[in-house]
C-alpha cells in the first residue's frame, strides 16, 4: 500500500480560477523544488511538517465527505508519482484536479490540471502543452511578458487567467484589468477564499 507524504487535508471551495465556488476536498503535499518568494504556504515545503498517509486513506475521506472532487496541490505535488491516486480515484468515482507549476513530469490521470509558472523555475513544455487552466500570478507590467509567452505553449483549449499576487493585489489588479480589456483571451482569477476568510 503506497503513502504519500501530507500537509494537511480538509473540506472547503476552490477559490481560484476555472473551478472557482467548486466544493472540494484538498490534500496538501509536502516538498517543494520551486520556491517562490510570495508562496503562502512555505510550510508545504519540506517533509518536517508532515505525516506519510495511504492512498486509500485519503481516498476514503474524500468519499466521506460526499464532494467527490479531490484537489492535489503543494508545496509541488508532481514530486511524486500520482498515478495509483488518481487510478483508484477514478475507479471510486472521485473527479481529480492537479495544482502545479509544472516543473516536473506529471504522471496520473486527471480531470483537470491547473498548472501556475513561476519565472523562477520554468515549467516543461510537455506540463504546458497538456495543461487544462494556465493561471499566472502579476504583481507588475513586468510579469505580462511571461504570461503571455507561457499562453504561446497551452494548446488553444486551455483556460488562461491573470491573478493578481495578494500582497501587491492593489497595485497589481489595476495591471491586470488594462491589459485583459485589450486581450480579452485572457480572464480575471480573483482568490475568494482570501477575501471570504475561508481555508
Amino acid at each position: 500500500m503506497e503513502k504519500l507524504p501530507v500537509v494537511e487535508q480538509f473540506l472547503s471551495f476552490q477559490g481560484e480560477g476555472h473551478n472557482a465556488g467548486m466544493p472540494a476536498w484538498f490534500v496538501r503535499l509536502a516538498g517543494c523544488n520551486v520556491g517562490c518568494a510570495f508562496c503562502d504556504e512555505k510550510r508545504s515545503w519540506t517533509l518536517a511538517n508532515s505525516k506519510m498517509v495511504f492512498v486509500e486513506d485519503i481516498l476514503q475521506i474524500v468519499l466521506d465527505s460526499k464532494v467527490r472532487n479531490l484537489i492535489v496541490t503543494g508545496g509541488e505535488p508532481t514530486l511524486y508519482d500520482l498515478n495509483n491516486l488518481t487510478t483508484l480515484a477514478k475507479e471510486k468515482g472521485i473527479n481529480t484536479f492537479l495544482e502545479t507549476s509544472g516543473v516536473n513530469e506529471i504522471t496520473g490521470k486527471w480531470n483537470w490540471i491547473c498548472l501556475s509558472p513561476k519565472q523562477n523555475k520554468l515549467p516543461l513544455d510537455s506540463s504546458l502543452s497538456i495543461a487544462n487552466e494556465l493561471k499566472v500570478v502579476i504583481e507588475n507590467n513586468n510579469d505580462l511578458s511571461f504570461a503571455e509567452n507561457m499562453r504561446a505553449k497551452v494548446s488553444d483549449s486551455c483556460k488562461c487567467y491573470l491573478q493578481a499576487q495578494w500582497t501587491e493585489r492593489e497595485k497589481a489588479l489595476k495591471v491586470i484589468e488594462e491589459f485583459i480589456f485589450s486581450n480579452p483571451f485572457w480572464h480575471l482569477s480573483t482568490q475568494t477564499h482570501k477575501y471570504l476568510n475561508i481555508k
